[in-house]
C-alpha cells in the first residue's frame, strides 16, 4: 500500500485564504520565512508567490489584485479560477493564526525534504558506487541541510538587545570577575581575552616543534579542571589518545616526558604521576583520535558529547588533517577554505570556543627573525577571516638548538628547561592584540605564566 506524503492541505488553504482577506495577514507570513517552497500543491505556491510578489512591490493583496496578476500571467486556470480563490477567501477566520498555520505547513514540508533526502541516500547506497566515508559524509549533510533549513534566523529589535546586554552587564558586574568566557587559567591569557569565548574561533599556529600541542594541551587541561561539569573534546588527528594522556600527565605531575615513556620512575616521580592521574580522572577530557575526520564527523560527535556531558571547549590538532568535501579536493586553498567557515559555524551552533591547531608556512624559515607573521598561515587567507583570535607562537631557543645541533654541540638538560615561549594574540576580533610570554618546559611540555604588567 503507497502512502501519501505528508501534507498539510487544510492549512495551506486557510494561509492563502487568510492573506487575501486580512491585509496584515501577508506581513506576518512573509516575516515568518513562509516560503512557496513550503507549499505542497504547485497551484498554491504560485498563488503565494503572486501575494510575495504583490506585498514586496507595496501594492494592497486582495482577491481582485491576486486574480488580476494571475489572469496576467495566464495561470488563473491553473490554479482553479477565480472561483477557487474565492472559495479560499471563504476558509480565512483570523489573521491570528497566520503563525500557527505557516508552523504547520513548513513542518510538513521538513517532513517530506527528510523523506527525499532519506530516498536519496537510500538510492546511493543501493547502486553501491560511492565510497563509504564520501557517502556517509553525502548522507549526514543531507540530513543536515534538512534540520537547518528550519532555523530561519529573524531580526531582533534593539529594544530586546538592549534589554539583554544590560542583563549580561549587570551579571558581569556582580561577578566581581573579568573572566566572561570559559577560563584558561592561565592569568595573562585570560586578562587579554577574558577567557576563550563562547562561538569563537581560535587559531593556534605555529611552525612544527614550536609547542603548539603542548600550549594546546595545557589550555585544555585548565579548563577542564576549572569546567567540571562541561567536557572537553580533543580531535588528535596526529597522535594517538593515549600519547596526549602521557603528554598532560608529564606536564600536570612535572614528571620528564622520557621517564613515562620509559617507565623509569622513582618513588618521588610514582607520588607526583598518582596525584596527577587522580586529579585527571576527575576531568572531563574526551579524546577522538580519528585520523583524517571529517568536520561533519567533528560535528556529529560534539553534538553526542554536549548532549550526555554538557561542552565547555573543542580542540582540534590540527586544521591541515581534517578531511575536507571531495568536491574540492583537487584546490586545497578552497578545501581549508570550506573546514574554515564550518568550524566557525561549528563553535556558533554548540556556542563553545573551538580551539584549532594550524601549520604555518615555510615562509617563517626563510626569513632572518623567525617570529610568525598572520600573513604566514598556510594554504588559506580564510583561516585569518574566520578566526576570532589568532594566535602565533615562537621559541627563540627552538632555532638556537637546531644551530646548536648543526654545529653538534650537546644539550644539556637545563637548557631544556625555563625556555621563553612568546604566544602573540596576532588577531583578537574583540579585544587588544599583545604577546604574552610563558615559561616553557620541554623536558615535560608544561607553561607556566611569566609575571607580567597586566
Amino acid at each position: 500500500m503507497t502512502k501519501s506524503l505528508p501534507s498539510a492541505i487544510d492549512a495551506e488553504q486557510s494561509l492563502l485564504g487568510t492573506m487575501m482577506v486580512y491585509p496584515n495577514a501577508a506581513r506576518i507570513a512573509i516575516e515568518s520565512g513562509m516560503l512557496s517552497d513550503y507549499f505542497f500543491l504547485d497551484s498554491h505556491a504560485k498563488i503565494f508567490n503572486v501575494i510575495f510578489d504583490l506585498y514586496n512591490e507595496g501594492k494592497p493583496v486582495d482577491l481582485t489584485t491576486v486574480s488580476t496578476r494571475l489572469s496576467d500571467l495566464n495561470l488563473l486556470t491553473f490554479v482553479g479560477g477565480t472561483e477557487y480563490l474565492i472559495n479560499l477567501s471563504d476558509t480565512s477566520v483570523s489573521s491570528y493564526n497566520t503563525k500557527t498555520y505557516v508552523e504547520l505547513i513548513q513542518n510538513k514540508a521538513s517532513m517530506r525534504n527528510m523523506i527525499e533526502a532519506c530516498n536519496q541516500i537510500v538510492d546511493l547506497g543501493l547502486k553501491g558506487q560511492t565510497d563509504i566515508d564520501e557517502y556517509l559524509d553525502v548522507a549526514e549533510k543531507l540530513v543536515l541541510d534538512v534540520s537547518r533549513s528550519r532555523r530561519v534566523s529573524e531580526f531582533k529589535s534593539s529594544a530586546t538587545l538592549v534589554n539583554d546586554v544590560i542583563e549580561e552587564i549587570r551579571k558581569r558586574s556582580e561577578s566581581k570577575t573579568n573572566i566572561t568566557g570559559i577560563k584558561t587559567g592561565f592569568t595573562a591569557m585570560d586578562n587579554v581575552t577574558n577567557g576563550f569565548q563562547r562561538g569563537d574561533l581560535i587559531i593556534l599556529a605555529a611552525r612544527p616543534s614550536m609547542g603548539k600541542t603542548a600550549v594546546a594541551l595545557n589550555f585544555a587541561s585548565k579548563i577542564a579542571q576549572y569546567q567540571k561539569e562541561d567536557a572537553v573534546a580533543i580531535f588528535s588527528l596526529e597522535m594517538p589518545a593515549e600519547h596526549l594522556i602521557q603528554r598532560i600527565l608529564a606536564a600536570k605531575s612535572d614528571v620528564e616526558g622520557v621517564k613515562l615513556a620509559t617507565g623509569q620512575l622513582n618513588n618521588t616521580d610514582w607520588s607526583m604521576l598518582n596525584e596527577a592521574a587522580l586529579e585527571l580522572r576527575n576531568t572531563k577530557i574526551f579524546i577522538d583520535d580519528s585520523p583524517g575526520i571529517k568536520v561533519s564527523e567533528i560535528f556529529s560527535k560534539c553534538r553526542k558529547l554536549q548532549v550526555e556531558h554538557g561542552l565547555s571547549a573543542i580542540f582540534i590538532d590540527y586544521i591541515q588533517l581534517i578531511s575536507g568535501s571531495s568536491s574540492y579536493r583537487e584546490n586545497r586553498q578552497q578545501e581549508v577554505s570550506e573546514i574554515s567557515r564550518n568550524l566557525k559555524a561549528l563553535a556558533r551552533e554548540l556556542k563553545v570556543p573551538v580551539i584549532a591547531l594550524s601549520q604555518l608556512s615555510r615562509n617563517v624559515e626563510y626569513r632572518q627573525d623567525k617570529r610568525p607573521m598572520l600573513s604566514d598561515l598556510r594554504e588559506s587567507g580564510a583561516l585569518e577571516q574566520d578566526a576570532d583570535i589568532v594566535m602565533l607562537l615562537y621559541r627563540d631557543s627552538y632555532y638556537k638548538s637546531k644551530a646548536a645541533e648543526e654545529e653538534n654541540k650537546k644539550l644539556e638538560p637545563e637548557d631544556l628547561k625555563s625556555q621563553i615561549l612568546e604566544l602573540n594574540i596576532a588577531k583578537h576580533r574583540n579585544g587588544p592584540t599583545r604577546t604574552i610570554e610563558f615559561s616553557f618546559d620541554a623536558t615535560t611540555n608544561a607553561i607556566y605564566t611569566v609575571a607580567s604588567d597586566f
